[in-house]
């Protein structure tokens, strides 16, 4: 059962919900947030599913994107939105609005429908995509504390899978493996086990010939180089060319 629901309105917010709930699924459990549009099976009747996960909830965050207020449809009866925020009400589920973005002001309740107004007098978090980290982080935290049953499930001791973060595993390894992110200077890449000569990044190229003695030297900003058969030709240019009426898409 998914602890923790997480209320959307796409074209609002689907983005930040979706990162909402791989953080908490990564720090928490796969199965500790409910986001509809990945945890209701397909074929499932979802409006019954929908209220059935928000009364089974223990903690109910309302992602609230800069133009949230101005939905039309949140006026409206049958707006799921509005529907998924009074059902927690109803059921005593604690509401948590998630401000996305520095742009998207605190809740007013002047900009809210009546039965909504309450959303303007409980405490938010705000989530900027530009300090995503320290603010997912924090976000984890709230969660952690408001459904304390899912501290026994946490994973603090590896990194979050957030924007920007990179992560990889690899099998056996005979040798040396290094993952970087940041990188300052230049990127070298070594290659053993090569049946010809390689190259890669800057300098001077040489190559020892196997079929004609002597050997080569290659110099300048690039080359591609063919011993033995080639049939049909190659044609390449380096350095700067003519810019295409389609560079900058």
């Amino acid at each position: 059962m998914a602890e923790i629901f997480i209320n959307y309105r796409t074209g609002d917010g689907e983005k930040t919900a979706a990162l909402i709930k791989r953080e908490l699924s990564y720090r928490f459990g796969e199965n500790s947030a409910f986001r509809a549009s990945e945890s209701i099976a397909p074929g499932t009747r979802y409006p019954e599913e929908l209220l059935r996960s928000v009364r089974r909830s223990a903690l109910f965050l309302a992602v609230i994107g800069p133009a949230w207020t101005r939905f039309a449809e949140l006026r409206r009866p049958d707006d799921w939105v509005r529907k998924e925020i009074l059902e927690a009400y109803d059921c005593g589920v604690p509401v948590v609005p998630v401000l996305e973005g520095r742009k998207t002001e605190r809740l007013s309740g002047a900009d809210l429908p009546t039965e909504l107004q309450r959303l303007a007098e409980v405490q938010s978090v705000r989530l900027d995509m530009q300090n995503a980290v320290a603010d997912l982080g924090r976000l984890g935290d709230v969660v952690a504390d408001m459904v304390p049953s899912l501290k026994s499930q946490e994973r603090r001791n590896r990194p979050s899978p957030c924007a920007g973060a990179v992560s990889n595993a690899t099998g056996e390894v005979n040798g040396t493996a290094i993952q970087s992110r940041d990188i300052t200077g230049d990127v070298g890449t070594v290659i053993k086990g090569s049946s010809g000569p390689v190259h890669t990044g800057k300098g001077d190229i040489y190559n020892n010939s196997r079929h004609v003695s002597g050997g080569r030297h290659f110099s300048g900003s690039g080359m591609t180089y063919f011993e033995g058969d080639n049939q049909g030709g190659l044609h390449q240019h380096f350095g700067d060319g003519p810019r295409r009426e389609d560079d900058d898409r």
